[in-house]
Order: C-alpha cells, then sequence, then structure tokens
C-alpha cells in the first residue's frame, strides 16, 4: 500500500468515526436554533448568512430530523476540505509532500476536529475557505489566471457562511501587493471578473439586510466599536489559553511557529500567501480583544493557512503533537456522546453545552399537562429551539425575542396561559413586553448523572398581545 492510499484509509477510517460521533452526540442549543433556520429558510438572518440552514436543510433531506441528518455535511466536508488542503500544499511546494503533513496536523487539533461533528456556521466556512487556498495554490502554482474565478465562487459561498470570510478577501488583496510579481494580477480582467462573481453570490444576503434594516450587517459590525483598553490583557490572555485549547497545546506551538516562518519567508509568494491569509485575521481578533472577548472559533479560519506552514517548517516532533490531538479528539468525542468521565461543571464544555436538553424537554412537557398549560416557551432562543427539537408534535412551543420578527415563522395566536422557563443564571425575570401575570410555576434541572448543567425558574404566563412571539417548527411537522 503506497502512502497516498495508507493516507486516504486513514482520512477515511476518521470520517466513519466522525460521522458516529456525529449521530450518537445530542445537538446543541446552537445547531438546534440553526435547525430552525433550516425549516424557514431566506437568503439572511439576524446572527450570519444563509449557508448553515442550506446545509441542515440538504442534511436532514438525505438523512432525516436526526441529529445525523444535522451534521451530515460536517464530518463530509470536513473530508472533502482535508483532500483539498493536501492538494493546497502540494501544489504551493512541489516536490516536498507536504499535503499529508498538513491535513494530518489540522485534522489533529480540536478546533477543527470538533467541528467537523458538529454543525455551525464555521462548518461550512471552513470548507468553502479551503477550497479558495486550494485554488490559489492552484494558480501560484500554474499562473493560469482562470483560478480567478474558481477564488470568487469559492469566496463568494464563504461569505454565504459567515461575514468574517471577507478577511478572505482582504488576505488575497494583502498577497498580491506584497509580493512584487504577483501585483500584475490587478490589471487581469479575471481577477476582476472572479471578484464579481464573489459579489453576485454574497448579493441575496446583502439584499436581505437592505429589506430588513441592515439588520445582521449592524449586528455583527457593530461589535468593531467596542472599546475596553483596561480588559485588553485580560482577553487578549482569554484567546491565547482558548486557542491553546482548541489546537491542543503542542499543535498550537506548531501552528504558531509555522505562521511565524510563513511571514519571515514572505518573499516567496508560497509562504507570502500562507502569512496573508492569516495576518488579516489574526490583527482584527488582536484589535477587537482590546474591547471584548474573542469567542475562540473565530480563529478557525487561520487553521489551513497555518496547518500548511507548520508542515512547511518540518518539525520532527510533528507526529507526537498529532498524535496527542487525535488523542484529545477521541476523549472529546466520547465524554460528549455517553458522559462517561463525571468532570465538574467548570471543567466539562460537553455538560454545559449539550446535557440534558432532551430530559429537559419532556419534564417541561410532563408539567406543562400536569398544570393545564397552552404552550412553552422561552425567551432564550437556544431553549426554544431545544424545547421545539426534542418535543414530538402536539402542544406549541413559542419563543419570545425581537430577533423572530425577522423570520419566516407563525406568530402566536390566542390568549391562554402558558409555561415559560428562563435560566436560573441569568437571574431575570419573565419581559413584561411579551408576557403578563407571570406566576412562579417551580423549577427544572438539565445535567448528566447528577451533575447539573443548568437550572430553569418556571413560571405560568398569558402572551401580551401583538408581542413578537414565534410558534417555532417541530420536527415531524410538514
Amino acid at each position: 500500500m503506497t502512502s497516498r492510499q495508507m493516507a486516504l484509509t486513514g482520512l477515511l477510517s476518521l470520517t466513519v468515526v466522525r460521522l458516529l460521533a456525529a449521530a450518537m452526540t445530542p445537538l446543541s442549543a446552537d445547531e438546534a436554533y440553526y435547525w430552525v433556520w433550516s425549516r424557514a429558510l431566506a437568503p439572511g438572518f439576524l446572527d450570519h448568512p444563509p449557508m448553515v440552514a442550506l446545509w441542515i436543510r440538504a442534511g436532514t433531506a438525505l438523512a432525516g430530523e436526526t441529529a445525523f441528518g444535522v451534521r451530515l455535511l460536517g464530518p463530509v466536508s470536513a473530508a472533502a476540505g482535508s483532500v483539498l488542503l493536501a492538494g493546497a500544499a502540494d501544489a504551493l511546494f512541489p516536490g516536498r509532500r507536504l499535503g499529508v503533513p498538513a491535513a494530518v496536523l489540522l485534522n489533529a487539533t480540536l478546533m477543527f476536529g470538533v467541528g467537523a461533528v458538529t454543525m455551525t456556521p464555521d462548518t461550512p466556512l471552513l470548507f468553502f475557505w479551503t477550497l479558495a487556498l486550494w485554488a490559489l495554490a492552484r494558480l501560484q502554482a500554474g499562473g493560469r489566471g482562470a483560478w480567478w474565478l474558481a477564488v470568487g465562487v469559492a469566496a463568494g459561498l464563504a461569505l454565504d457562511s459567515k461575514y468574517t470570510a471577507a478577511l478572505l478577501g482582504a488576505g488575497i488583496v494583502l498577497w498580491l501587493a506584497w509580493v512584487p510579481e504577483l501585483r500584475r494580477w490587478f490589471a487581469s480582467p479575471l481577477l476582476w471578473a472572479g471578484g464579481a462573481l464573489a459579489g453576485l453570490l454574497f448579493l441575496p444576503v446583502v439584499l436581505w439586510n437592505a429589506g430588513h434594516g441592515w439588520a445582521s450587517f449592524l449586528k455583527q459590525g457593530g461589535r468593531t466599536a467596542d472599546w475596553r483598553p483596561a480588559e485588553a490583557l485580560q482577553h487578549l490572555g482569554e484567546l491565547l489559553a482558548g486557542q491553546a485549547g482548541l489546537a491542543t497545546p503542542l499543535m498550537f506551538g506548531l501552528l504558531l511557529a509555522g505562521g511565524v516562518a510563513a511571514c519571515r519567508r514572505a518573499r516567496d509568494p508560497a509562504w507570502a500567501l500562507l502569512a496573508a491569509l492569516g495576518l488579516p485575521a489574526a490583527l482584527v481578533f488582536v484589535q477587537h480583544a482590546l474591547g471584548d472577548r474573542v469567542q475562540a472559533n473565530w480563529v478557525a479560519i487561520v487553521y489551513p493557512a497555518a496547518a500548511v506552514a507548520a508542515a512547511g517548517i518540518a518539525w520532527r516532533w510533528w507526529p507526537l503533537a498529532a498524535g496527542l490531538g487525535f488523542v484529545l479528539n477521541a476523549l472529546v468525542y466520547l465524554q460528549a456522546a455517553a458522559g462517561p468521565f463525571p468532570l465538574p461543571r467548570r471543567l466539562d464544555p460537553t455538560l454545559i453545552r449539550l446535557a440534558g436538553w432532551c430530559s429537559l424537554a419532556h419534564e417541561a412537557e410532563a408539567l406543562r399537562t400536569r398544570l393545564g398549560g397552552a404552550f412553552l416557551a422561552s425567551e432564550n432562543y437556544g431553549t426554544a429551539a431545544m424545547l421545539a427539537w426534542c418535543l414530538p408534535p402536539g402542544a406549541p412551543v413559542l419563543a419570545g425575542e425581537a430577533r423572530w420578527a425577522l423570520f419566516r415563522l407563525p406568530p402566536a395566536e390566542g390568549e391562554a396561559a402558558g409555561l415559560l422557563l428562563l435560566s436560573a443564571r441569568r437571574s431575570e425575570l419573565p419581559d413584561p413586553g411579551l408576557w403578563r401575570d407571570a406566576e412562579p410555576a417551580g423549577f427544572l434541572v438539565r445535567g448528566r448523572d447528577g451533575l447539573e448543567a443548568e437550572r430553569f425558574l418556571v413560571y405560568r404566563v398569558v402572551p401580551q398581545a401583538g408581542a413578537v412571539i414565534a410558534r417555532l417548527p417541530r420536527r415531524g411537522e410538514p
């Protein structure tokens, strides 16, 4: 068996493991929220562009409305992206056989490994970002301007996945300006045609925003205005610690060293490309940390180019870093699916994000039936989405919040009383603009094997007339 055949066999085996993990692990609240998107498709949503909803719609059409269906394209796109990354590395550095090491390094990170078995906007974003890197590598290797058209398509689809894909365009411009012999492309009609394709693919998102008060652009763009320099050191420390955790510690050092090496060797167009695809994002995230926390998953777009660069410096201990990464990935998959390790809440993100949602939903439904409530509801979009995901068709699940006015969902009807669930951690009372006649009705807890993940206060409420309250879809409903 050749080394290429062994690599493909390993990737196939890894993909099977990821498909099993995707099927066996309960959904997170965010994933359930994106599933609601897939049942109310639109060219845009408040939080992100629509690609994640399209991927979920495709997955559930193929495999049913199950966790496996929601996540189906995650492991598949991770496998395809790994092949593309290997092709990009081999094209950028011909004869060095960096493709397989680069793909192994990327797959060994928790960032990529966990992302491959969940469905969030980062999942399609990483695939299309890697597709763009592959097309740029082919452009650099062969010099054929037609590759700009492929770059444009990949960039446009990345923008349809998440707004941080704009940093891909910034990286491409930086690359062309950085390397003198590449500046000729600025005069090429093919470069501009590729840009036009990207813009055309992104146009529906722009038009949706224009028709909805620029809601999504303002929500995401408004984060850049935060400015709290007194907290900058704390946020920067959290950013570095988060990346060390999600890359795994040894891998983080290797990826960081690869990024530094790419900047130092940027006289070479191949190395300059890897540096240019990481620098704009790194600068934006550091700037953001001056005012607010940087969510660890935002940095995922830096990982593909960093993995190629890390493979390029050819440190001998990269197999050790990769091996440790795969072991940690396996432990996370096991804990998320079965929870065999009784870790405290502060040390177990799988407990916080995944545990006990459907048990909570069924307990809430039993309480609703016992008290004669007409519906279940939440003011938190994730909680409401999980109630809708976990419960069979029956009494309505209502979601009360201004964001739901932007969805193509039926409004709540009638004024009968129902039950409202609010997280006790937020210490909030029912919003009087949404509900009236609020009366405490007890509390419920979600968790796993006696470990509490979250406590909910339950109120008996009546919807306010004219309030923005949506009726969420249920699995099994047409």
